[in-house]
């Protein structure tokens, strides 16, 4: 089954939770169970394999959330979803204020530092313990594969992310070239 268009990432699965086909999820959303209000959920498997599923039963477990969905109904069938990346309808999701974009928006966006360098592409994020990372990868050489990559690691908040063009493509940063 092909990626539904339209989808974003907004959680992944984790290992099986009991015996009953319940299993371990990870929110990205803020509080984790906001991600509980949007349905259904379109599990994107390692692989790229997605399967649409219906939450049956979810509930906070610690920092983060548990969950069993309609026809998993036990542990075997739980941990073939782990490792999945949970993805709502891009149109569910609320509008955001000014100066705040979804991550997934920023992916594949040129970023430039104050100092006019071009530091490469934002590739992903990161959730680290000082707060989210956009991870920044500058390709060298020519040819397939593009030559060695560099990774610039830039803290994502206000204080480093300085303007983000959507339109343009582009992201400023105040991040120094030579820090990493």
């Amino acid at each position: 089954m092909s990626r539904p268009a339209g989808w974003v990432e907004l959680g992944r699965i984790g290992a099986p939770f009991g015996l009953a086909g319940w299993v371990h999820v990870w929110s990205y959303t803020d509080p984790p169970e906001a991600l509980l209000q949007y349905h259904p959920w379109c599990l994107r498997a390692p692989g790229g394999e997605t399967q649409v599923v219906t939450v049956a039963e979810a509930r906070a477990h610690g920092a983060q959330l548990v969950a069993r969905f309609t026809d998993v109904e036990d542990r075997d069938a739980a941990a073939k979803l782990a490792g999945a990346l949970i993805e709502v309808e891009r149109e569910a999701l609320p509008a955001l204020p000014a100066r705040q974009f979804y991550r997934v928006d920023l992916i594949g966006l040129e970023v430039h530092n104050t100092d006019g360098r071009v530091l490469g592409t934002v590739a992903y994020f990161v959730d680290a313990p000082a707060g989210a990372v956009m991870v920044v990868q500058e390709r060298h050489g020519a040819g397939p594969g593009g030559g060695p990559v560099r990774e610039h690691w830039v803290l994502a908040d206000s204080t480093h992310l300085v303007q983000v063009d959507l339109t343009a493509g582009r992201v400023w940063v105040d991040w120094p070239a030579e820090l990493d």
